[in-house]
């Protein structure tokens, strides 16, 4: 295991650990953190060893959203400072959003703010019952703008509309409700069986597969299925299958085997 200051990285069979490792604040993002962390995700995206990229939180929060006193200290400096910020942290989002590898998000605790565009920039998300969410900026005068994108892709506009208006907390179970998160579970040994599943399923499927398939995902949303679209997607499926890994993969079909990916 590697570990940078505020972030711990680790890569074990195919697998990409990020954790945030600030307990002591609730893994609280500042400067230091957003930008340990992007650089650990984008080291994961473009890691031959790794396939699947699970982010957590160290101790009993996942992320209790932007530290308040670093952005005040941000805020008194101007506001290319608050800018630099928020740029950043909408960098480190869209990272973690358009990682080639599907990325699971497991959560507990509390998870606030920044840390709601956390798991929404995620592919996949379990929780635990007791998990805690909320978009409190505007309760502080803020905005949620860098995280707002991400949050409005996962759960709609309207939903997005009434939370981070009212800056309310809401359940596991209601985030579940919403979509924005998949899965929820009775504890953290619940939690950890559950990835393990989950992790064991997107190891059987082909890499490059999964990298098209979320590319295409992205290029497809709040898109009209026009004739060009259509065009496009035939085209890329078309290239998928005729590549190594596809072939691969039928012929693994054909003959009842496991291909190639899954036997690693």
């Amino acid at each position: 295991m590697s570990a940078a200051r505020h972030v711990l990285t680790e890569v074990d069979q195919g697998i990409g650990l990020i954790t945030l490792n600030r307990p002591e604040r609730g893994n609280a993002l500042d400067g230091a953190l957003i930008t340990e962390l992007g650089a650990a995700i984008t080291t994961m995206a473009n890691s031959s060893e790794v396939r699947v990229v699970i982010l957590s939180g160290l101790g009993p929060a996942f992320c209790s959203g932007a530290d308040p006193a670093w952005l005040l200290s941000l805020a008194l400096k101007g506001e290319a400072e608050s800018l630099a910020d928020a740029r950043a942290m909408m960098q480190t989002l869209r990272a973690l959003a358009d990682c080639p590898k599907p990325t699971v998000a497991r959560i507990q605790g509390q998870v606030l703010g920044t840390g709601v565009g956390l798991v929404a920039a995620c592919d996949i998300a379990i929780a635990t019952f007791d998990t805690e969410f909320a978009m409190t900026e505007t309760r502080y005068g803020q905005i949620p703008g860098a995280i707002a994108p991400f949050i409005c892709n996962a759960i709609g506009a309207r939903h997005a509309r009434r939370y981070m208006l009212t800056a309310e907390r809401f359940s596991a179970s209601e985030a579940y409700r919403l979509g924005l998160v998949h899965e929820i579970v009775a504890d953290s040994t619940a939690l950890d069986n559950a990835l393990s599943d989950l992790i064991d399923a997107l190891l059987g499927n082909g890499p490059n597969a999964l990298a098209e398939c979320k590319s295409s995902l992205a290029l497809i949303q709040n898109r009209p299925a026009s004739s060009e679209l259509l065009d496009h997607m035939a085209q890329r499926s078309a290239r998928v299958r005729s590549g190594a890994e596809g072939r691969e993969g039928l012929a693994a079909v054909l003959a009842r085997r496991q291909p190639d990916w899954a036997r690693k």
